[in-house]
């Protein structure tokens, strides 16, 4: 009798030991933010202010590691998020082009059903911009000059989802570009020299010379607060509303509370001094979408990338 009960009592410890180590709270080991590019940009940047503001809210190391694979993939970044445990201790940050295009160019691990959005917390201030003695101030009077005129067309590359909007205006605007080439920097010195007449650009990178350009139209979720003026792609060509965005995924199955720490962390970060000082020194928008709105973009996305590669077959 006595050994039953010793017995009884290590068995009922064990238990509670192991319900202990199942249900401990999140988080407690190292957390990594995986971003699938180079350091420096600005979805790295405001993504170490998440990890950082994690690591203090919650007491455990919270890093960023930077995974890049080309502009055009393989994104072996986001595919090791596809590819991780749903435990909220790899996460995602990802531009548009991993859960959007990712699995329309062959990545098959990159489908939206391995992942789910918990916001959207960056877009990209990309514009179309042309110099300031242009023939042409707006994207209707460049569309009628283009028709008549060769226009070169500076990008960054043809993948890149601003590339394929401004090409796709041109179909819808019934013009072609005389030429369009791919550069390293789209910046004042492309346009001064007379390497690209129009640039498909960063709104950061021609802030130097913004009175001597002409901002024709935004290619972003509503209108950058340093060049009010320019109307969105979206308010010219509904079917082409679309912007470069980034958000924080993690996989599929991910616990509903982990997701919320998460989340905390991330909305707060964003909505920080620091984080909007980035913006108002870029034109970069920051700002918080959560999941539901964010899966619903996501959607919305796919349908007009769809749309934009049927335009440009």
């Amino acid at each position: 009798m006595i050994i039953n009960k010793v017995l009884g009592g290590a068995l009922a410890l064990a238990l509670t030991a192991t319900a202990g180590a199942a249900i401990a709270e999140y988080p407690e080991k190292p957390v990594s933010f995986i971003v699938p590019w180079p350091p420096g940009d600005l979805e790295d940047v405001l993504t170490r202010m998440i990890a950082e503001d994690f690591q203090t809210e919650y007491g455990v190391s919270a890093a960023v590691v930077n995974k890049p694979g080309g502009g055009g993939g393989p994104f072996p970044g986001a595919i090791e998020v596809a590819n991780a445990p749903a435990d909220g201790y790899t996460i995602g940050s990802f531009v548009i082009g991993v859960p959007v295009v990712g699995h329309q160019i062959g990545i098959d691990d990159l489908t939206p059903a391995k992942f789910d959005p918990l916001g959207i917390f960056l877009t990209y201030p990309f514009v179309i911009a042309t110099s300031g003695d242009a023939p042409y101030s707006s994207m209707a009077e460049l569309a009628d000059y283009a028709k008549s005129n060769d226009v070169a067309l500076g990008h960054f590359g043809d993948v890149l989802t601003p590339t394929q909007v401004t090409k796709a205006f041109a179909v819808n605007a019934g013009f072609e570009w005389g030429s369009d080439a791919a550069f390293d920097a789209l910046d004042c010195n492309t346009l001064a020299s007379g390497d690209a007449d129009v640039i498909n650009t960063t709104l950061q990178l021609i802030l130097p010379c913004l009175d001597q350009v002409k901002v024709l139209t935004a290619i972003t979720d509503s209108r950058i607060p340093l060049v009010p003026d320019a109307p969105t792609i979206g308010e010219l060509d509904d079917s082409l509303n679309i912007a470069l965005w980034n958000g924080l995924f993690v996989t599929k199955d991910t616990p509903a509370d982990v997701r919320e720490k998460i989340i905390a962390v991330a909305k707060k970060t964003a909505m920080s001094d620091r984080a909007q000082a980035v913006a108002k020194e870029t034109g970069a928008l920051v700002y918080w979408q959560g999941a539901d709105e964010a899966a619903a973009r996501v959607a919305k996305d796919i349908e007009t990338v769809d749309h934009i590669g049927k335009l440009l077959e």
